[in-house]
């Protein structure tokens, strides 16, 4: 008999936890965070019926964004402002540019979207904003704090989002899908995201990992925690920075000391390229295996540090430049 509670007892857990798979994979999962949730895919509560089987929101809906705040759509938003290039990429690559009314002075992708009225730069004019009467406002919960709140207070709507994974980011699009209803464009671009992620992963899942160091600003590296270190290791490679978390200034020795195969940079518009001189410049650079086999490679600057939809194909161009023979 204890034999067969215990058989019994196992099966009723497998299904509670097929269930709880399911429901997660279905919504999401939120967690907290100091002062704000982390970034994990973001909360969505749906206050009316489910959607249809046509993949139409069903309105109102209710979604939590990083911020930790609950936001209700009585409808899809028709006046939307983007305080970030993200999530102007993001809104356009589901098929709402045409709701876009105003952007921020970096957004230059998609080209359409450097037409669309400036808001500001890293500091969003306030009242620029509210002279264009959005009912939905896309901002970076990390980037965009104090423009958040100041913009809340107006009760503009603000939809904030942080991602620091690659999952994250495609959750980030799901929930815009949601929000603008547009869920079948939503998924397609979730789908592409998806799919060159596992192209990259199956490539170089029996590769050996890489040493490599980034350097996207000058001085500046990027440890763990961050999407970018990610990605990284998505692309078969190993960071030498990801002994600290964040990003934060190097030291030039400990690079000596951890002597990378690899140094990728980004491919900035001034030329010489600073990061390129500061790496040839510094005293005992010279020794590491890196630069002295001139493996040091540009990528596109914008995909890579961006977290919308063409982070799949900066994903995809760090993975060849990590193991070209592999990744084509």
């Amino acid at each position: 008999m204890n034999e067969k509670k215990r058989n019994m007892t196992k099966i009723l857990f497998g299904l509670l936890l097929a269930m709880l798979l399911v429901f997660t994979a279905a919504c999401g999962a939120s967690s907290d965070k100091e002062n704000k949730p982390s970034n994990s895919p973001a909360n969505t509560e749906q206050t009316a019926t489910p959607a249809p089987s046509d993949n139409t929101t069903a309105y109102p809906l209710t979604l939590k964004d990083d911020t930790g705040t609950e936001i209700t759509f009585a409808q899809a938003p028709t006046k939307v402002v983007t305080l970030v290039p993200s999530e102007t990429e993001a809104i356009y690559a589901i098929g709402s540019g045409e709701h876009v009314v105003g952007v921020d002075q970096y957004s230059n992708y998609p080209e359409e979207a450097a037409s669309k009225p400036k808001v500001g730069d890293m500091t969003t004019n306030i009242e620029a904003v509210a002279a264009l009467d959005p009912d939905l406002v896309l901002a970076s919960s990390s980037m965009n704090t104090e423009a958040i709140t100041k913009l809340r207070e107006l009760k503009i709507p603000v939809f904030a989002s942080d991602p620091l994974t690659y999952d994250a980011v495609i959750a980030k699009i799901e929930n815009l899908g949601h929000i603008m209803n547009k869920q079948t464009e939503a998924a397609a671009v979730a789908e592409h995201m998806r799919a060159v992620k596992q192209q990259v992963t199956d490539a170089v899942k029996d590769a050996d990992k890489k040493n490599v160091y980034l350097e996207f600003s000058v001085g500046w590296t990027v440890g763990s925690g961050t999407f970018l270190d990610e990605l990284l290791t998505l692309a078969g490679g190993k960071n030498i920075a990801a002994g600290s978390p964040g990003w934060y200034e190097i030291s030039a020795e400990e690079v000596v000391k951890q002597n990378p195969e690899l140094i990728i940079y980004p491919a900035l518009k001034e030329e010489p390229n600073p990061i390129v001189v500061g790496i040839e410049s510094r005293p005992g650079w010279d020794v590491i295996d890196a630069v002295k086999n001139k493996h040091m490679h540009a990528v596109t600057e914008d995909p890579l540090v961006r977290v919308g939809p063409r982070l799949a194909e900066g994903l995809l161009e760090l993975a060849k430049v990590i193991h070209p023979d592999l990744v084509k």
